[in-house]
């Protein structure tokens, strides 16, 4: 059997392709050996100005989004313009991202204690006390009406936006959609808020303008995916699976509309209206 290790990564790429391995398939009394691919999940060490702040176990692709929304969602930086280098460097047993922040950015974030080890991006894990959780505010207040046959046609378009999913069947995605249910773009991760925060980074790169579109994920809606979605000021979450009680508390606070359980045949609003 092969070993379950990353192919080498290129520094500064985010080229990373699933592990070739075995897998049995068990079925009455018959065993059949098969060939499959099993998505990476590695540990991604990431610093600010050589300072460490997190390890993160994820899938090491779109690493330059991924640590861009990641410091947005916690708090590092306010827009993609505070952050000056992003250096990706392969080590012996994970890979490092140093971050370079404008240098006011940088003296601010010097003072946070908060430090997360070796998980799929938990979103509050390292946090001291209750008082400390994240409180999006709203970054704009007109924000694009949704309709629901713009989100019956992003969540019917997505499975088409998830290569690494249908090779491996083992990540969570996340799509960047307009107000009229095209997708735009599109992220992939072993970890839920991974593949938001991936999707977020991408986004605040790409210049486009928050509000005028929403956001679908492959998971369920809970109270951080919530949190981060309002962060970046999009219109609305959509979400495959329901949502827990404080997603939609927060949902409903921060005036994210909020839509579960989202399939091309119909969906449950928590928060919001859709339009039709």
């Amino acid at each position: 059997m092969s070993t379950l290790l990353p192919l080498a990564t290129q520094a500064g790429s985010t080229a990373c392709r699933p592990v070739a391995s075995t897998r049995w398939r068990y079925e009455a009394e018959t065993c059949v050996a098969r060939d499959t691919e099993i998505a990476v999940e590695w540990p991604v060490n990431i610093r600010y100005g050589s300072v460490p702040y997190a390890v993160m176990m994820a899938t090491p692709l779109d690493l330059d989004d991924f640590v861009t929304g990641f410091s947005l969602t916690e708090g590092i930086i306010a827009d993609a313009s505070e952050i000056r280098a992003i250096r990706i460097s392969d080590e012996p047993e994970a890979i490092s991202v140093d971050v370079e922040l404008a240098p006011g950015r940088f003296r601010q974030h010097l003072g946070r204690q908060r430090r997360l080890t070796g998980r799929t991006s938990c979103g509050v894990c390292g946090v001291e006390d209750a008082s400390q959780l994240p409180r999006a505010e709203r970054r704009s207040a007109t924000r694009t009406p949704v309709a629901a046959e713009a989100v019956a046609r992003a969540v019917g378009d997505l499975r088409a936006h998830q290569p690494l999913h249908a090779r491996t069947r083992a990540v969570h995605g996340a799509a960047w959609c307009d107000r009229e249910g095209r997708i735009l773009m599109a992220r992939e991760d072993v970890g839920r808020h991974n593949a938001l925060d991936k999707l977020i980074g991408a986004v605040l790169r790409a210049g486009e303008a928050a509000t005028g579109g929403f956001v679908v994920v492959t998971s369920r809606a809970s109270y951080e995916m919530v949190e981060k979605t309002a962060m970046l000021g999009a219109a609305a979450l959509v979400s495959v699976s329901a949502p827990t009680s404080l997603a939609v508390s927060r949902a409903r606070a921060a005036g994210l509309m909020l839509v579960s359980v989202a399939r091309e045949d119909g969906c449950e609003v928590f928060s919001g209206e859709l339009t039709r």
